[in-house]
């Protein structure tokens, strides 16, 4: 017999993966996923929205911004197949919340330790560029998970816009106390946005276009996970 945690994250999930209210991501998604990258011409694309994954019982959750064309969109796991990935699961083998360094496919055997990883939007826009309308029609996918999550005491937002989409849901939130001002994106910034509620960390996306540049360095990232282990 399923538990009822189990049917309530499988109601969530099964809307989730064959949503299609945004003609754009979908005709986009589905476009990748049929003409593919020339690596990965023998592979199945996932070509749907991707659902979040890690410990349902994580005191931790990590949301970025959306599945890569060529990496969660072919996969079907957040941050798996790409460069984003390859930077984020090898600080988070090194912090701990991470079986193993490596994130190449759905079943290749990782598993996360306290930590839940999501987005705010579930399907890959061109140019990694979802519009404002895209992001506020896809995060009740987003509200609907951290309600699922009990035990969250921190969120960690990867990217200005996971941070804005962050705060977007906590504002409907009881205890949410936001002061002019107080609620700027920098990375390693750390913010309580209200009594009873997960605290936020902000950090750079692991994008290649941040880590490649030195904008974001592997000590600056592994600082962001040791500060999360202390919080809560």
């Amino acid at each position: 017999m399923k538990s009822r945690a189990t049917e309530d994250w499988q109601a969530l999930d099964a809307p989730l993966v064959t949503c299609r209210l945004c003609p754009r991501l979908v005709t986009w998604r589905e476009e990748v996923a049929r003409t593919k990258r020339r690596a990965y011409l023998d592979e199945e694309y996932w070509g749907r929205p991707v659902p979040g994954f890690g410990d349902r019982a994580a005191r931790a959750l990590a949301v970025g911004l959306a599945p890569g064309a060529h990496g969660a969109n072919r996969t079907g796991r957040m941050f798996t197949g790409d460069s984003s990935g390859d930077f984020l699961y090898a600080a988070l083998h090194r912090a701990g919340f991470a079986s193993q360094p490596t994130s190449a496919h759905r079943d290749d055997g990782l598993a996360l330790h306290d930590l839940f990883i999501s987005a705010v939007c579930r399907c890959a826009p061109p140019a990694n560029k979802p519009t404002a309308a895209e992001i506020a029609t896809c995060l009740p996918y987003l509200a609907q998970e951290l309600a699922l999550l009990a035990r969250v005491q921190v969120i960690i937002a990867l990217g200005r816009i996971a941070f804005d989409g962050v705060l977007r849901i906590m504002r409907d939130k009881p205890g949410f106390s936001e002061k002019p001002g107080l609620f700027r994106f920098a990375h390693g910034a750390i913010f309580r946005p209200g009594e009873g509620l997960p605290w936020l960390v902000a950090s750079y996306h692991p994008s290649r276009q941040n880590t490649q540049t030195g904008r974001l360095t592997v000590e600056m990232f592994d600082a962001v996970w040791e500060t999360v282990k202390t919080l809560g």
